[in-house]
């Protein structure tokens, strides 16, 4: 059970609780000043030592005569312990000792303060863009995107998208997503270990002339390995919290060849085949290890009912070390006509659930524009309220034709 902290406010970016001393958010670093609070006004006070009081603007009077402006340059710099030097008019020593040291990052928001460790501005606070807050990447045959989404502070999804030759030379294409667990410990440091373990398990797999169906099922219990790895980490230890599980992760992946497309999945990720020709039936190609699932299976509920409840997302199968029997899902398929497999987190799925929600979704070009395909998706999902993070990968079915580049 989580612990209760007394707050009387919640952040108006992210919605992350408050306390009262809080200047700004602790999870997306939102510059609480720039928002009133619902609390009884308190007395004014005196600026703290090591601020500087803003000039008080004068009020417009009838003649035409405008009132001063006030530069930057007129106020003191607050962690510099001056204002910075005019560099029209600053000796090169001055403009030196005030250059920030090469490799020091700045802050984007007030271009002054350095960057923590946490990735939080050191002057004023705010939470810096991190690099996987949204990702995209594309190779010939297969193009992937991620997006933090627009209610969490950070994305705790992962991708790889590759490609590996086969023993007989012809690629086989590889795409991977994996969706953070929230209530665990570095949920997006368990899907990346996850991914990257899994893709490395392929290529080494996948040349010697492993069937793809087992060679993904070998990758999700290398994946499961890293993740549980990371529960025996120092890191783990040091943000560990009394609520929380070990790391941990769900897995959807496929591999496509000339002739084959494989899945492979642990969690509530999913994939879906989509066909060119959207008269033939589109279909989902995974069954969520989730409540809702074991619902649905027992015949306690239909799907609208079970998805409807506030159990639902509820998974009941995972990598990580808390995780109970590990039992890894693969199937094989053979499709009779072209079209593109669409590998996703539920961020994306639970605004296209039924496979013919995702074909509407899915453009109709999407076999010969993947990314173009991904980003649309992704869009679809953030129009939609982007209440998760979001990531999708495109692979058109048949793989890519023989000599086709690796990554």
């Amino acid at each position: 059970m989580s612990q209760t902290h007394q707050s009387t406010a919640t952040c108006p970016s992210c919605e992350e609780p408050l306390e009262e001393s809080d200047r700004f958010c602790g999870a997306c670093g939102y510059d609480l000043s720039s928002t009133p609070r619902a609390a009884a006004p308190a007395p004014e006070e005196a600026a703290p030592e090591g601020t500087t009081e803003w000039p008080a603007a004068q009020e417009p009077d009838s003649s035409d005569t405008p009132a001063p402006v006030h530069l930057p340059t007129d106020l003191e710099g607050l962690e510099s312990g001056g204002a910075a030097p005019d560099p029209r008019t600053a000796t090169p020593e001055q403009l030196e000792a005030a250059t920030p040291a090469a490799g020091t990052k700045l802050c984007v928001a007030c271009r002054a303060g350095q960057v923590d460790q946490d990735g939080y501005c050191e002057n004023c606070g705010h939470a810096q863009p991190r690099e996987r807050d949204h990702m995209e990447q594309e190779l010939d045959a297969v193009a992937a995107v991620s997006d933090r989404g627009l209610r969490h502070h950070r994305n705790e999804d992962a991708f790889v998208i590759s490609s590996a030759a086969l023993p007989d030379g012809s690629p086989a294409v590889v795409a991977l997503v994996c969706d953070g667990v929230s209530s665990a410990t570095r949920p997006d440091d368990a899907s990346l270990a996850a991914t990257r373990a899994a893709n490395e398990s392929l290529h080494e797999s996948l040349p010697r002339g492993t069937h793809p169906q087992q060679a993904l099922h070998e990758a999700i219990l290398t994946a499961a390995e890293a993740v549980n790895a990371l529960a025996q980490e120092p890191a783990t230890a040091r943000e560990h919290q009394p609520h929380q599980n070990a790391p941990a992760c769900t897995f959807v992946g496929s591999i496509v060849t000339r002739e084959l497309l494989v899945v492979g999945w642990v969690g509530d990720s999913r994939a879906y085949w989509v066909p060119d020709d959207r008269t033939a039936t589109a279909a989902r190609l995974t069954e969520d290890d989730s409540w809702a699932a074991q619902m649905v299976a027992a015949g306690l509920m239909n799907e609208a009912e079970a998805y409807a409840d506030e159990r639902a997302h509820a998974i009941t199968g995972w990598l990580g070390a808390d995780a109970y029997e590990l039992e890894p899902h693969t199937a094989s398929f053979k499709p009779d006509r072209p079209g593109v497999v669409v590998v996703c987190t539920d961020g994306l799925w639970n605004y296209a659930e039924s496979a013919e929600e995702m074909a509407r979704a899915v453009p109709a070009d999407a076999a010969g524009r993947p990314l173009h395909a991904a980003q649309v998706l992704t869009g679809h999902a953030l129009d939609g309220g982007g209440h998760d993070n979001v990531t999708v990968a495109v692979l058109p079915f048949p793989g890519a034709r023989q000599g086709a580049g690796s990554a």
